[in-house]
């Protein structure tokens, strides 16, 4: 896991308790607001997962390059 994918994870872990926090609360707004944090950071996480796993295959595929 690389800093992009903590710093999502961190994001959507905050937004879940935002969200929960507007539902206990019976605030809407707080809740939306966390909604849209937590899916701003899945997404942030998703997007750097898929980026590590690219650089991974590029990485792999230079190593059988140089076989």
């Amino acid at each position: 896991m690389n800093e992009e994918e903590r710093s999502g994870k961190v994001q959507n872990l905050k937004g879940r308790i935002q969200e929960a926090a507007g539902i206990v609360t019976g605030d809407a707004e707080l809740e939306k607001e966390g909604a849209d944090e937590r899916a701003v950071g899945e997404a942030r996480e998703d997007l750097a997962k898929a980026r590590r796993k690219l650089g991974e295959a590029i990485e792999d595929l230079g190593d059988k390059i140089k076989r």
